[in-house]
This record gives structure tokens, C-alpha cells and sequence, in this order.
């Protein structure tokens, strides 16, 4: 290595390794050899140090990588044994469950009765059904019934009414909730859902066993309704079971009067 090394001080100069020193004062001479000694191993240790790091900078991208890998046992107070996790999952999806079930009894749904059905005059698909649910009027709603079901069987019919939603102009008709029905996979098959013998229209239809009607929360407003999709969040969870009954996953689908089925679908899905 060609290296250049130049020191002053009092005087002293060295350059390529080689010493040229004036004297300028006795105590200089004394202390020269002490201070020299001391320099040059800072100087030494400095350009090892350089050297290595310019090796370094150099070489580095030629050298293998190394994957460290470091692990702690874990401390015996923070291990989750299987039973533990099991049961973690167990109240979580207990707590998805429960919220499903508030949020469907935010919903409307109430017993209402088909006091009129008719044909609507500007869609093929669609009959208009003037239903009594409890108020002072009755409601006018509109259902893509046409192909499953013929009018006769709608005229007196008991039914279920979802009643939250915001009101839908269908071809001119102001359509003011939606009646429910059961259908099969297939969309083949389609029926209203019957609510149970004894009740009256404007019953309130709720989700889980007879004590929560006492707990139920008032339905929200359709406007609600409408942003929070809660009629969109609670749909897919809706069914009839192996025997009929309308549920929400586990909970029932009832009235204070019992329970609402479908009348022939079953396993079907619930809109």
C-alpha cells in the first residue's frame, strides 16, 4: 500500500514512511520518541479500520447469505393450550351470532293479512297486494309472485311483511315493504311464509325464543335500514329448516303465537 502520511506538529513531519524531524527545542528531543510512538499506532489503527470497510464495500455482494433463525421458548404463562383456543373460537363465533341476531331485530317484520291482490297493469311479473299490518292503513305492496303463485291463493292470505324498507316505485306503483317468501335453490319454487295459527296483523315477528320480546329494540327507520344494509347483512342467514320453520342460523323466526314455517319448502332460502 502507497500510503502518505503526514503528521505536524511542533515541527515534526512524516512523509512515506520516511522521518524527517526538525528540532526546535531541547524538551522536544525528550518527548519526541513518547509522542511519535503513540501517533503512529493511532494512525496504524485507523487505516486498519479504513482497509477492512474498503474490503468490505468491495466484496460484499460476492458473499453468501446467511438465513439466521431465532427462537425463544415460549414462557409458560403465555402458552394457549388447544382446549383454550377452541374455546376462544367458540365465543367468538357465539358473539357473530349474537350480533347477526340483534341486528335482524332492528328489522320491521310484522304479521299482515291480504285485505286485495290484483295484476299490475304495467308489468307481467309483478302482482299489487293491499295488505293489512296493524296501522291505519293499509299497505300497498308490490311481488314478483305471478309465475308461483296463482292470485286466488293471495286473496285473505295470512302473510309476513317486512315493513322498514324505503318505499320503491315498481312501474308506477309505489311499493311499501315486501312480503317474504321460501324458495327453493333453484328459484323453481316460491311461496309467501305463513306466520302462526292465532296471530293478527300487525303482530311483530322477531328471531330467538319467546323471553327476548320483552328485550327487542325498536325497528330502526328505513332510512337505517337502507345505509347500513341491514336487510342485506341479515338475508343470507335466513332459512327453513329440515322441517319447514323459518330460522336466522340457530335462531327461530316466530311471533307470540308461535312459530313461521313455510308451507311446502323446506332447507329453502328465506327473501
Amino acid at each position: 500500500m502507497a500510503a502518505t502520511i503526514a503528521v505536524f506538529s511542533g515541527g515534526l513531519k512524516v512523509k512515506a514512511g520516511v522521518l524527517a524531524v526538525q528540532f526546535s527545542s531541547i524538551p522536544l528531543r525528550r518527548e519526541l520518541p513518547r509522542y511519535f510512538s503513540s501517533s503512529v499506532a493511532t494512525i496504524s489503527s485507523s487505516l486498519r479500520v479504513s482497509a477492512v470497510y474498503n474490503h468490505y464495500q468491495r466484496h460484499r455482494s460476492s458473499w453468501p447469505r446467511v438465513t439466521t433463525f431465532c427462537s425463544a421458548a415460549p414462557d409458560a404463562g403465555t402458552t394457549v393450550s388447544a382446549e383454550e383456543s377452541e374455546k376462544k373460537t367458540e365465543s367468538s363465533q357465539e358473539v357473530k351470532e349474537e350480533n347477526v341476531k340483534e341486528t335482524a331485530n332492528l328489522l320491521d317484520i310484522k304479521v299482515g293479512r291480504i285485505v286485495k291482490a290484483w295484476q299490475h297493469e304495467e308489468a307481467d311479473s309483478l302482482y299489487v297486494e293491499e295488505i293489512d299490518v296493524g296501522e291505519a292503513e293499509p299497505r300497498i305492496i308490490c311481488s314478483g309472485l305471478v309465475k308461483y303463485v296463482p292470485l286466488d291463493l293471495l286473496q285473505g292470505a295470512s302473510v309476513v311483511v317486512l315493513a322498514n324498507l324505503k318505499p320503491r316505485n315498481m312501474r308506477g306503483v309505489k311499493s311499501c315493504g315486501m312480503l317474504l317468501c321460501a324458495s327453493d335453490s333453484a328459484h323453481e319454487n316460491v311461496e309467501p311464509l305463513v306466520p302462526p295459527e292465532g296471530s293478527v296483523p300487525g303482530d311483530r315477528v322477531w328471531f330467538g325464543n319467546e323471553e327476548d320480546l320483552e328485550q327487542l329494540p325498536e325497528p330502526a327507520p328505513p332510512n337505517k335500514v337502507g345505509k347500513k344494509k341491514i336487510w342485506e347483512s341479515v338475508q343470507p342467514h335466513l332459512k327453513t329448516d329440515a322441517s319447514g320453520v323459518s330460522m336466522l342460523k340457530e335462531h327461530l323466526m316466530r311471533t307470540s303465537s308461535g312459530l313461521v314455517t313455510s308451507k311446502t319448502l323446506r332447507n329453502a332460502n328465506i327473501s
